[in-house]
């Protein structure tokens, strides 16, 4: 650890890489660089004090309470410090947020420029928040000042803030070009920028603005990108954007955290607020978060809820930012005990009380359960993951198996398991006795058909049919 205190520096260090302006075809895809596949759960142990960080920020770090890095930030730190764009790849609640702060708080010295030096771009209001709080949190000085900008906010606030001048801005990238076209945010000073959960962002639209912003950036900048996932569209824009990264993937050779336990209820549509009530006077969590599909269906469970359990809280898109922020607020301090939410909330969100997450709706984006699940079991702690499935969605479990390798439990409360089978015209069959003559009865009841083998080893689809 370095004991240099901060000391002003009106110069920056010019030691990042340019970006590479070439464009590739439509038609190709550029290759990433090789990747360093580091699993999580065998990535060495690495505290902070070994990192060499300038002692005011160490401060900052110890007095949040941290004393070892998390596997993501112990490999992303040391090239990042180093100048190095970087590909950080890894799953959420792995601690990626202080991973990519880290490295731009060490380099901070006072200066005199008016525009930011540091950009992070977020995919959500919600994420945007957070990450800005934990700048605040880990400042190495109090004249460090960061500005969140988003929308739903009141831009009279954002716009005296960033007037003021600021060294970090963090926000959505459609609040930014808002800012840029208002000429209230320059980016000519940026030497550092980010994009936290990219592959989020691209999903709900924002490539056009992110590839405006990162334009308005100076070339002489460092980037890192941080994903879940890296499909073809992350790979044009590294390609693009960054100049010579390590792709670091931090992945765990396991999809889903091993520690938290998932099962699935097999449950009628109309059964499964009944359903509910059971699971959660059974489990008594500590902390709920309920994901649903669509916002009308987050307000009609929460209608429902409330009436039967205290501290019942419910967010989505349509609500007012305020009105958002208490709420997350108000879960944080473990003020809402259940949270029913929309996918809004499955990604970035660190809220470490979470004991219980309930699919009340499995997502139809199968990537989102993991996310989703991803809200317990924070940074290694034991967690509990309950979906509740029709009997019309075991092609969609299967789905949902095959992605994370692995088998989900069943569980079953009595009176909640799906509904028999109706009888219909087409389950009768007619059946020719010795005599010649013809009989109707159920196939049930009718003689089983020959087993049927796999031809090569090749059988039906595994699982689907359990349901």
């Amino acid at each position: 650890m370095e004991s240099d205190a901060i000391t002003p520096e009106t110069d920056l260090p010019t030691s990042f890489p340019t970006t590479d302006e070439a464009t590739p075809t439509a038609e190709t895809i550029p290759d990433l660089p090789p990747e360093i596949i580091t699993p999580a759960e065998s990535a060495p142990k690495v505290a902070f004090a070994d990192l060499k960080l300038i002692r005011p920020l160490f401060d900052a770090i110890e007095h949040a309470g941290y004393k070892f890095a998390t596997p993501v930030q112990g490999a992303v730190i040391p090239h990042a410090m180093g100048g190095r764009d970087v590909i950080g790849q890894a799953q959420t609640g792995t601690g990626k947020t202080a991973a990519f702060l880290i490295p731009f708080l060490n380099r901070w010295r006072p200066h005199t420029m008016k525009g930011p030096i540091g950009l992070i771009m977020c995919p959500t209001r919600e994420l945007a928040v957070q990450v800005a709080n934990e700048a605040v949190k880990l400042a190495p000085s109090s004249r460090f000042r960061t500005v969140p900008v988003y929308g739903g906010a009141r831009m009279g606030r954002q716009l005296e803030l960033l007037a003021k001048g600021c060294d970090l801005v963090v926000g959505t990238p459609g609040r930014i070009i808002d800012h840029l076209r208002r000429g209230s945010l320059s980016l000519e000073n940026v030497r550092y920028a980010v994009l936290d959960e990219a592959d989020r962002m691209l999903d709900i639209g924002f490539r056009p603005d992110i590839e405006r912003i990162l334009r308005r950036c100076p070339e002489q900048r460092q980037t890192l990108l941080m994903s879940a996932t890296v499909p073809d569209t992350i790979k044009r824009l590294v390609h693009r954007y960054m100049k010579n990264p390590i792709h670091l993937n931090m992945s765990p050779s396991v999809l889903t955290v091993d520690k938290i336990q998932q099962t699935y209820f097999t449950v009628d549509e109309d059964k499964k607020f009944d359903l509910l009530q059971k699971v959660v006077a059974r489990e008594q969590p500590r902390q709920c978060l309920i994901f649903v599909e669509r916002k009308r269906w987050a307000d009609r469970l929460y209608r429902n809820l409330k009436h039967v359990v205290p501290g019942v809280a419910v967010i989505h898109g349509d609500l007012p930012q305020s009105q958002r922020e208490k709420i997350t607020a108000a879960f944080r301090a473990n003020k809402v005990k259940y949270l029913i939410a929309t996918d809004v909330m499955s990604r970035g969100i660190d809220v470490e009380g979470i004991s219980h997450v309930i699919n009340y709706d499995l997502p139809n984006d199968i990537e989102n359960y993991v996310h989703r699940i991803g809200r317990t079991g924070r940074i290694g702690r034991d967690g509990v993951a309950i979906s509740f499935v029709t009997p019309e969605q075991g092609g969609q479990l299967t789905d949902i198996e095959m992605t994370i390798n692995k088998l989900i439990d069943r569980a079953t409360i009595e009176g909640f398991e799906s509904h028999t089978r109706r009888e219909r015209p087409d389950d009768r069959v007619r059946v020719l006795s010795v005599d010649g003559n013809a009989t109707e009865e159920n196939a049930s009841e009718a003689p089983p058909a020959p087993e049927k083998k796999a031809v090569y080893g090749k059988g039906g689809r595994r699982y689907s049919s359990r349901l």
